[in-house]
């Protein structure tokens, strides 16, 4: 089965490796690395923050076992005033519900994408393919080209945002 999101990397002769797990495996980034056998730190979890004041949304992405620091995450994003996106947000920015969203394919020119540092050291990651049960297994190098992602530090606090 081809996902958008294959087609994608696809068109852009970007490497991957294409993963079906069961789908009525429960949902969350952890349950998909079980599912799957790889490591929790590997499995992107794809969020969609909003900036209040503005409208903007950013794509945000953690390793499963990773939370941003609030201001780290702000000082990244360049507003203090930022929430999660509703529901509705996500579908209306993303074309896909909370749980499914891809790492790329949908961003419009523009739309800023983060990745957490700490993941460019991982041999390999996974993010969704846009359907629950299809996980889509990438580089960092090649899912930094594929989501056009800024690499910042958002997990540590005694490191800078950007930079090394």
């Amino acid at each position: 089965m081809k996902l958008p999101p294959h087609i994608y990397l696809e068109e852009r002769n970007i490497p991957y490796e294409a993963r079906s797990f069961p789908p009525d495996t429960e949902k969350g980034a952890t349950n998909v690395a079980h599912a799957l056998g790889f490591a929790e730190r590997q499995a992107v979890k794809t969020l969609i923050f909003q900036v209040v004041d503005t409208g903007e949304c950013v794509l945000v992405m953690l390793g499963g076992d990773q939370n941003a620091i609030s201001g780290n995450l702000k000082k990244a994003i360049g507003s203090r005033n930022i929430r999660m996106a509703d529901p509705d947000v996500v579908k209306a920015t993303t074309g896909y519900v909370i749980g499914s969203i891809p790492a790329f394919g949908w961003q419009p020119q523009g739309f800023r994408s983060f990745l957490e540092a700490s993941l460019v050291q991982e041999p390999i990651l996974g993010t969704g393919a846009g359907q629950w049960g299809e996980e889509i297994m990438i580089t960092p190098e090649n899912l930094i080209q594929a989501s056009s992602a800024i690499v910042v530090n958002l997990t540590e606090r005694d490191r800078p945002v950007n930079g090394s």
